[in-house]
Order: C-alpha cells, then structure tokens, then sequence
C-alpha cells in the first residue's frame, strides 16, 4: 500500500490556498500501479453479486469502469445537471463553501438491485453522502462504498452508511 500511497503527489495550495490536494493522475499514469489499485480494490468484492457499479464525476467514472468490468457488472453514471440525456433524478447537497447537484437516470437502477458506490477519494463525505441517497431513493440495495483514498482526517465516512465503507489507502 506505501508504494501506491508514495505515487500519488501533493499538490499545495490547490485549488484553493491552505488545501493540499492529492493528486491521483500520477497512480492512473503509471500501469501497474492503476492495475494493482483496481486489483485489491475489485478484489474485496469478488462473489458478492455486484449488479451494478455507480461511478461518481468524474475521476469516479475511472474507478468504477474499472471496477465494474471486473465483477461483470454495469456501470451507472452520477453526473452534474444536464449531463445526462434521459430523465434524470437529482439531489442538491451542502459542500464546505456552497452547494452542489447531481443527478442519475430514473432508470439505472432498479429496486433490489446490489449497488457498489465508487470514488477515487473519500473527504467530507458530502459527495458521497447524496449518492447514497440517490441510489437508495431508486431502491437500490447499497453493498459498500469504496474508494481508493481517504482523508480520515476530515471524518467523511462519519456520514456514510455504517460498516459500508472501506478504502485502499488512508492519508
């Protein structure tokens, strides 16, 4: 885990001052690093009858695909408004300096369904907080929420579903 961890840089001061983002380009660059995170990552979940994977905007997308294309499940899209063609569900949630949406198609899940949540990272947990709310308005049944970094400073998974979240790596 320290070799996928000591990957991924620091960047100060972005986006804005007094944050230091953790910058996951580099571990996606590198091959076998992205192979390994998407091997222990999928790996956890082999033989739990993933339905369907729900990758959140954006560098979720990356993750999820991933994700659901080695657990042979479906990949569903949460995106910001207007992104999506057909009609859509949405949820507005509070963020640290305003607020924010999303929205996922009416459709794309269906009630019973065995829904992993995917991200690349775990913070306040606001994001992911209104996915699990989306996911479960249209009756899906949440197995986990996984990412492949959490900041446990910031006590994200405090407002997640307990016992349903689990990330690779812990900064």
């Amino acid at each position: 885990m320290d070799q996928l961890k000591d990957i991924i840089r620091d960047i100060p001061d972005f986006p804005k001052k007094g944050i230091v983002f953790k910058d996951i380009t580099t571990l996606l660059q590198d091959a076998s690093s992205y192979q390994k995170m998407v091997d222990l990552l999928s790996h956890r979940y082999i033989g739990q009858r993933i339905d369907k994977v729900v990758g959140v905007e954006a560098r979720g997308f990356i993750i999820g695909s991933a994700l659901a294309y080695k657990l042979c499940a479906g990949i569903v899209l949460v995106r910001k408004p207007g992104k999506l063609p057909s009609e859509t569900f949405s949820k507005t949630y509070d963020l640290e300096y305003g607020s924010d949406t999303l929205e996922i198609h009416k459709d794309a899940i269906k009630p019973g369904e065995r829904i992993l949540i995917a991200d690349d990272l775990l913070a306040t947990g606001g994001t992911m907080s209104a996915v699990v709310d989306m996911v479960q308005n249209l009756g899906g049944d949440i197995v986990d929420c996984c990412f492949m970094a959490e900041l446990d400073f910031l006590k994200g998974r405090q407002k997640l579903p307990e016992g349903k979240v689990f990330s690779l790596l812990h900064f």
